[in-house]
């Protein structure tokens, strides 16, 4: 039997890193599927055309919005953004919804006002740049998203506890698999480099945009990492919030297993791409 003194420091930080990311994003996981079963079972799909402008060109934007009231991260935002898609909101409505969600909710929007007590404006930079990035993301989509790549599961006749049984083992699965990676690049990137490349302006962003997609933090949190990079400018920090609830390695597996591998190879680089212009912008003009 290996005792824990046996057990090298790399395993005992992969292990750590990965309960940490499970646990941190289970819950709210699980509030998402709970939302996303109760859509199914309760809700009628006549409702959506109700609450949603009938073109979709305006509800995009509209559910774009209506994220700042859902305080979820990203994980809840996937089994959600797949409820109202079984429910007929039309897809680019729905993608929009599962970006600005986990980004610019109250739960979101408080935790960074703390981690940047003397920042006022990184909380309104933060709201101003995830909004823009899942609305125009939404209206991309509509314009050249193909229908047949995107799969929406439809949940016709099932009871709530049918649909979240359903949804929590499907998405419980492809939040392991993105724990796992997620663990493993946290312990192999270096971090000594980081600062080297933090008075680079683009290089900086760049650089902590990717740091967003690997360490697969939750917005909840992401706020007080950001803060403690010192080195580099708001601006790339801001990168660092607006990309990291929008595209991560649990993310990516989630959208995946949800959607289809043919829809997240095409939408994850738009969004990563625009997350990154979009933040530089803003970050640009505000910070």
């Amino acid at each position: 039997m290996v005792g824990p003194q046996e057990v090298s420091p790399a395993v005992r930080t992969w292990a750590t890193i990965f309960v940490a990311i499970c646990v941190q994003a289970l819950p709210f996981l699980a509030f998402g599927v709970a939302v996303s079963a109760a859509i199914s079972a309760f809700v009628p799909a006549t409702f959506w055309t109700r609450a949603l402008p009938k073109r979709p060109v305006a509800a995009v934007p509209v559910a774009g919005i209506a994220g700042a009231v859902l305080p979820g991260c990203e994980c809840a935002s996937v089994p959600v953004a797949s409820g109202l898609m079984s429910r007929g909101v039309t897809p680019a409505a729905a993608l929009a919804f599962l970006l600005s969600s986990p980004a610019i909710n109250p739960v979101v929007l408080v935790a960074t006002a703390v981690a940047f007590p003397d920042q006022p404006l990184m909380v309104v930079a933060r709201f101003a740049a995830s909004l823009l990035v899942a609305v125009v993301a939404g209206w991309l989509w509509l314009r050249f998203g193909r229908t047949d790549l995107l799969k929406i599961r439809r949940h016709h006749h099932a009871s709530f506890v049918d649909a979240m049984r359903h949804d929590l083992l499907h998405a419980g699965g492809f939040l392991i698999i993105g724990g796992l990676a997620a663990a493993t690049l946290n312990v192999v990137v270096p971090r000594d480099w980081l600062t080297a490349v933090a008075e680079v302006p683009w290089l900086a962003i760049i650089v902590l945009a990717l740091l967003a997609v690997l360490l697969s933090i939750c917005s909840e949190a992401d706020a007080f990492v950001a803060a403690s990079l010192t080195a580099f400018s708001p601006t790339a920090k801001l990168a660092f919030l607006v990309v990291g609830p929008m595209v991560d390695l649990k993310l990516i597996a989630l959208q995946a297993g949800t959607f289809g591998k043919a829809f997240a190879v095409r939408f994850v680089p738009l969004t990563f791409v625009l997350a990154v212009a979009v933040s530089a912008v803003v970050g640009g003009i505000l910070l």
